[in-house]
């Protein structure tokens, strides 16, 4: 949308970050605004919260056929405001879909009243626990993946029952729009204020953080994670982060090398290395080194950047990613590691092409510190157990990948993430029925699956008495003395007997 206002602070430039063109142009939401879009949200949050969840399953559903129907404007628009190719933006707008889907269908089965055993002690009451929307979610979203990780929040919380105010990043703004556009056109019935925008930078964000919502979804940095986190303290409004990662990934001894270096190469090159779970680190064993690091190479060898239809992955969205790129690969060379692909002179513009550095040293920023790039570090170790111990040194634990034919399953258990793929990479990604989120420095909470709903929900336990035992009135000063007299001869029966 245009607007008649031109003083930098009110307006936000869209642009291609291939080309630098202005795409369009968006009013930047102030505080007044946001609090105006939360109150809409408020408003409308009793309409949605009150429907049954075959009702909300319906209004989804009906989301997922409009964007399915505008796939290809959608796709053109992720292509050129993100960078990404078109079939990279399909393969995002899909996974999204599924779990939308996910989400619709199992929130009943997840968030429906529950009967809990009261145990012996209680035996006359009913217990049951059912969960409550929070009201209404904020969600700050990301640029690199800005349709599928903000809804990763979004899907869920508008299936748990809440309305939503989502924020997206000033690199992808009109992406965010047009989700929310969609679900109004697909749903003309519901009221104004159950999926809104509010636009702008950091002050946006920050106003969303502070505007009474009853919930934060945040993705993005650390250090912002941490500064959201703050400021939610002030009115103990709680917050899911998922932040950034520095993900590893094991290639034993009996690995398929070459399906191994395949994943490996994808996973750090796709998106622009642009992924907060793609691959950064690499710890290889000595046996299959060689072997290793020159299949990645003669994959990478061929993989280029571009804008056009034949590039594998397009330009960095954000410019300010770029001299970081850059000191990550100066860094890793200067504390004594070889660049085997590539090096400072990959970073070409917006473009870089993929860069491979070996035996970095483990102090370096570019193993340390979230990358960002398509750039993967590989380095030697001896055995399993060393690639364990460095693989968990970092302070990120968003998710790693296991490479190994016998011991894949037993590696993956002694990883500090959140989530693994043996023989893959980023598998648990596309299954909406696991959770998504780390540990550490990567965050807190999970979105996707049955805990990605109960996120957005509030247990609520209700015990109800179904009738009365006389004297055994244990929460009253009317008990008796025999109903102390009788629980001490049963306590020690129930619970005193375990050796």
């Amino acid at each position: 949308m245009t607007t008649t206002e031109t003083t930098p602070e009110t307006l936000l430039t869209s642009v291609d970050p291939a080309t630098g063109e202005v795409i369009a142009t968006y009013t930047v939401d102030d505080e007044e605004a946001v609090r105006a879009a939360v109150a809409k949200a408020r408003a409308a949050a009793g309409t949605w919260g009150a429907l049954s969840y075959g009702e909300r399953r319906k209004y989804l559903q009906r989301w997922e056929s409009q964007l399915v129907a505008d796939s290809e404007a959608f796709c053109t628009l992720i292509h050129r405001e993100n960078g990404k190719p078109l079939d990279d933006a399909f393969l995002e707008l899909m996974l999204a879909l599924e779990h939308i889907a996910w989400a619709a269908k199992n929130a009943k089965k997840v968030l429906g009243s529950k009967r809990v055993s009261p145990g012996a002690l209680m035996s006359n009451f009913s217990a049951r626990l059912e969960y409550r929307p929070l009201g209404v979610v904020g969600v700050i979203g990301p640029w690199n993946y800005p349709v599928y990780t903000p809804n990763g929040s979004i899907g869920y919380a508008l299936a748990a029952g809440n309305t939503v105010v989502f924020k997206p990043s000033e690199y992808s703004t009109g992406i965010g729009n047009f989700l929310v556009e969609a679900f109004k056109k697909a749903n003309p019935e519901l009221p104004e204020g159950v999926f809104e925008t509010v636009n702008g930078y950091g002050a946006t964000g920050a106003a969303l953080v502070r505007s009474g919502v009853d919930k934060i979804a945040f993705t993005g940095s650390t250090a912002t994670g941490k500064r959201i986190m703050a400021a939610a303290a002030e009115t103990l409004t709680p917050v899911l982060l998922e932040c950034g990662g520095k993900d590893a990934v094991i290639v034993a001894g009996d690995a398929d090398v070459k399906a191994a270096a395949d994943a490996v190469a994808w996973g750090a090159t796709a998106n622009s290395g642009q992924t907060c779970a793609g691959v950064e680190r690499v710890y290889v064993d000595r046996s299959v080194r060689e072997e290793f690091v020159a299949e990645v190479k003669r994959i990478l060898t061929e993989v280029k950047p571009g804008s056009g239809a034949g590039a594998h992955y397009g330009p960095m969205t954000m410019p300010s990613q770029i001299d970081i790129v850059r000191r990550h690969i100066e860094d890793a060379l200067k504390k004594g590691g070889t660049a085997v692909l590539g090096g400072p002179e990959s970073v070409k513009g917006p473009f870089i092409e993929p860069v491979v550095l070996v035996d970095v040293d483990e102090d370096s920023e570019a193993v340390a510190e979230e990358t960002f790039g398509p750039t993967v570090t590989i380095k030697t170790v001896d055995g399993i157990d060393e690639a364990v111990e460095l693989a968990n040194k970092s302070k990120y634990g968003l998710s790693s990948a296991v490479y190994s034919k016998k011991s894949g399953l037993e590696i993956a258990r002694r990883l500090r993430v959140g989530a693994t793929s043996v023989n893959s990479v980023l598998a648990f990604a596309a299954i909406p029925g696991l959770p998504f989120g780390g540990v550490g420095d990567s965050g807190i909470g999970r979105i996707h699956g049955e805990p990605g709903l109960r996120e957005f929900a509030r247990p609520h336990s209700i015990a109800m008495q179904r009738f009365a035992i006389p004297g055994m009135a244990l929460l009253s000063y009317s008990r008796s003395e025999s109903t102390m007299n009788l629980l001490r001869k049963m306590v020690p029966f129930l619970h005193g007997r375990h050796k």
